[in-house]
């Protein structure tokens, strides 16, 4: 039977755990900088709907139909495994934005029956049904059911097999009757390779095959998503009204303009201004940004998240980010990879006032922008550490057991938990602040030659960016680490993850598919093979463990690494960037896996964790003028989706 827990503090369902987030100095804000959150935050939630619809074209029609459900049989609360297998099924479609799991792929399969689904739809009225024109309510059921049951229809959000058409098999709604060679030849000629400052091809639009031709549609006021972007871009007007600089008010009006005629050019405008405004509390994301979700990581989910500064932990964000030029300087690369002059790098700890979009509930706790190469090199970057996050997810894993069972041995626990919060910060600060930002591509590289494989290799390039400094007095020395072995703590728990615990997050028989999680195990196994016995991975009690039996050899192994994957980048190689995926980031060892699954099954934890957004009110005087804003913390999770999808509909 399935089953959700659910109480204030602790919602469980599937594989996932919800938790709660606090505003830690929110109240000390001043009234001006509180409206410009609240109205960010109402931009941030208006886009909800449109990052359903690009992960996959009938996931908002099933959302409505399982509403509709969920709300008639709500009423009678019924207790029957039928029911509670449909709640929870909508619980993860809330949770990933849609039937696709967010970080596995796969699809989601209910543990209810079709025939269930069928009997109840007989008591709902035409008008709580997706109905399209001219559909009947029979015809819309055949339609979606075998969307959602039929085993051998659209089976992953995003496919990543080598030697299939990544276009044809993936869910994304980013594509229309074009393959993969269609697809990458359309943009392969609309690109100027004379162009020192290309705009980021394909980023905000959907590529279209019909009567007409191959063609994009772009996501613009006026065009598709329309009616969402409108939405925004009033919120984005109101929250112009308050803020704390006339950068941010520039801002705000090349993002609206970008918003109301689609152009990348004025997107860049837009990226660039963004890059270099510094000034005041609130900042925020809002757009078309990340490009993981599409097999050939050109084109953009929406996502959005509204921030302030933590003052206090910005300290050392900004301490690395002012040091910038000396990591990029002493970094083991090749020099013609090198930028010779670091430019408008910036760090800032934060805290997340509101998630939306791609970043909601799940979402990232370090964020650099903007991704564009040439934007990075002749304006620079900024880099968010989001620190109420990190806190709720080290609140949450307090007790519960992970290290004692996957952990080698006594000392290698004594040493994680004195140094592992630490060091899973600085290294974040470093993976985002500096090793996303560092770097150049060679004159003439395509930035999008890796194609399907360029996730993983950015990824990768930051995270080894982080690794090698990690052990540098330099970090000592800056007051950022305590001592020379705290790295030691994150060497062996990030060895741990790429090799052995980040398989809880993989379905038995699956392979590695998502970017970040392909990065990790290239890395560790790749340094493991190389080194000598100074990592590998051991049998005691019957168990399988990580061993580091040499730290000081790790570093150089990291360098090495680092030095070959920033070539890939910088010259554009894509055969050398499949071979090191394919080889390193892919397979997965059945038997260390169906293990490692049982372990962590017995020890009752959550592979997943999201978040539940606080709600924001606004405070009126007697004249109705808003005064203040009130968070609340309490909102149970079903109550806040259902609300975001009754408040916040713009697309269904």
């Amino acid at each position: 039977m399935s089953t959700i827990k659910n109480n204030h503090q602790d919602v469980r369902f599937a594989d996932i755990q919800m938790l709660r987030y606090n505003l830690p100095g929110f109240n000390l804000l001043n009234t001006r900088q509180k409206l410009y959150i609240y109205y960010l935050a109402e931009a941030t939630l208006y886009g909800r709907d449109i990052t359903f619809d690009q992960f996959g074209k009938y996931n908002l029609r099933i959302r409505r139909l399982l509403e509709s459900v969920y709300s008639y049989l709500s009423s009678s609360q019924p207790d029957d495994e039928q029911f509670h297998a449909l709640r929870t099924y909508l619980y993860r479609i809330w949770f990933s934005n849609g039937i696709y799991h967010h970080y596995g792929s796969e699809k989601i399969m209910p543990g209810f029956t079709e025939q269930y689904l069928k009997t109840v739809v007989e008591h709902l009225p035409d008008e709580a049904l997706p109905l399209l024109p001219g559909q009947s309510r029979e015809q819309m059921l055949d339609e979606l059911t075998t969307v959602m049951f039929s085993n051998d229809f659209l089976m992953k959000k995003v496919n990543k097999r080598k030697g299939e058409d990544l276009v044809a098999t993936s869910a994304v709604n980013f594509y229309q009757n074009v393959s993969q060679s269609e697809a990458e030849k359309f943009y392969a000629d609309m690109k100027d390779t004379a162009d020192s400052t290309p705009p980021s091809y394909g980023l905000n639009s959907t590529l279209v095959k019909d009567e007409h031709g191959i063609h994009e549609v772009v996501w613009r006021v006026g065009g598709r998503y329309g009616e969402a972007l409108t939405r925004i871009c009033d919120n984005l007007n109101m929250a112009r009204q308050f803020a704390e600089n006339d950068r941010q008010r520039q801002i705000i009006d090349l993002l609206v303009d970008y918003y109301h005629t689609g152009s990348l050019k004025t997107f860049d405008d837009y990226s660039v201004a963004w890059t270099e405004c510094h000034e005041g509390m609130v900042d925020f994301i809002n757009g078309f940004i990340e490009v993981y979700n599409d097999p050939l990581a050109l084109k953009a989910s929406w996502e959005g998240i509204v921030h302030y500064v933590d003052k206090v932990a910005t300290r050392r964000t900004q301490t690395i980010s002012n040091n910038a030029q000396w990591f990029e300087d002493h970094s083991p690369v090749d020099p013609r990879f090198k930028k010779k002059k670091v430019v408008g790098v910036s760090a800032h700890a934060v805290c997340a006032a509101m998630l939306g979009g791609d970043e909601y509930p799940s979402t990232a706790i370090g964020i650099n922008l903007p991704n564009s190469d040439w934007i990075r090199k002749m304006h620079g970057s900024k880099s968010v550490t989001i620190v109420n996050l990190t806190r709720a997810y080290d609140k949450a894993a307090q007790g519960s057991g992970f290290r004692e069972e996957f952990v080698i041995d006594d000392d290698t626990r004594t040493l994680m938990a004195q140094y592992s919060d630490i060091t899973d910060e600085v290294h974040t600060d470093l993976h985002e602040c500096l090793g996303h930002g560092s770097g150049q591509l060679l004159e003439g590289t395509d930035p999008d030659a890796l194609k399907e494989y360029g996730n993983t290799i950015e990824e990768a390039r930051a995270d080894l960016f982080g690794l090698y400094y990690m052990a540098d007095e330099k970090l000592v020395s800056l007051g950022i680490l305590p001592d020379s072995k705290a790295w030691q703590a994150q060497y062996y728990s990030y060895l741990m993850n790429g090799l052995m615990t980040q398989l809880t997050r993989i379905s038995p028989g699956q392979q590695i598919e998502e970017a970040h999680m392909r990065n990790r195990a290239l890395i560790a196994h790749w340094v493991m093979e190389h080194s000598d016995g100074a990592v590998e991975i051991i049998q005691r009690d019957g168990k399988c463990f990580v061993a580091v039996n040499d730290y000081y050899a790790l570093r150089p192994l990291f360098a090495t690494l680092l030095s070959e994957v920033q070539r890939i980048k910088s010259e554009g190689d894509y055969q050398a960037a499949r071979t090191l995926v394919e080889k390193y980031g892919v397979t997965v060892n059945s038997r260390l896996h169906e293990e490692v699954l049982s372990r962590f099954e017995q020890l009752d934890i959550a592979p997943y964790k999201g978040f539940i957004n606080p709600k924001l009110s606004l405070v009126y005087d007697d004249n109705g003028m808003p005064v203040d804003v009130q968070a609340s913390f309490d909102e149970p999770y079903e109550v806040q989706m259902m609300r975001y999808s009754s408040q916040y509909a713009t697309l269904i």
